[in-house]
């Protein structure tokens, strides 16, 4: 059985007026969809958990919000599932009113797909990392890497990583001075065939 929490009937009672049947409704449809879900209050704002975190909801000045944990999965599973909205927390946008939460049959066709989703102990995938943007070589490196043909080949040779921690640490210096001295201390290293951080490396 599931279980409430008088926690989240005191978050309701203090929300906004146009704020307590949006959260009344979307906390009788949860109840209703996943008679086990138990309530809990994480973050300062109600949440539900079945098998885990579930889905939660909050109350602002002038909008609700309402979200599942697992809600990038479940547009495959529900295709009349609402698209993200990034002006706000969850799925579903700024719900201001009933009105912009899906109707009560569509809204626990979600949460029994969401509920499945826990059942099945299905994890959300992790989003790739973008890869960094190449930094420009600065001309001034450029040419002292040509006095340095050592310098200048163990460059070429490092991988994108290890070149872009050199470039990091000598285009970020603040003063003509910094940058000098991290420059010569960079080409010295380069041509030993060192990264920026070998003191650090495992060897």
């Amino acid at each position: 059985m599931g279980k409430k929490d008088p926690r989240v009937d005191a978050y309701i009672a203090k929300a906004q007026p146009f704020a307590k049947p949006i959260l009344t409704h979307i906390r009788k449809v949860v109840h209703a969809a996943c008679p086990d879900v138990v309530e809990t209050v994480k973050w300062s704002h109600p949440h539900f958990d079945y098998k885990g975190i579930f889905c939660g909801m909050s109350s602002f000045k002038e909008h609700a919000a309402f979200g599942f944990w697992k809600g990038a999965l479940l547009k495959d599973l529900v295709p009349a599932m609402p698209l993200p909205q990034e002006e706000a927390m969850g799925q579903f946008g700024r719900i201001k009113s009933l009105a912009d939460l899906p109707n009560e049959k569509l809204l626990t066709k979600i949460v029994i797909a969401a509920a499945k989703l826990n059942d099945e102990n299905v994890k959300v995938p992790k989003p790739k990392p973008k890869p960094k943007p190449p930094i420009k070589v600065p001309p001034y490196f450029s040419a002292a890497l040509k006095r340095n043909k050592k310098a200048a080949a163990a460059f070429e040779a490092f991988p994108p990583s290890h070149r872009r921690e050199y470039l990091e640490w000598i285009t970020e210096a603040k003063t003509q001075e910094t940058r000098d001295r991290r420059m010569a201390q960079a080409i010295e290293w380069i041509g030993e065939g060192k990264g920026r951080n070998w003191k650090y490396e495992k060897k």
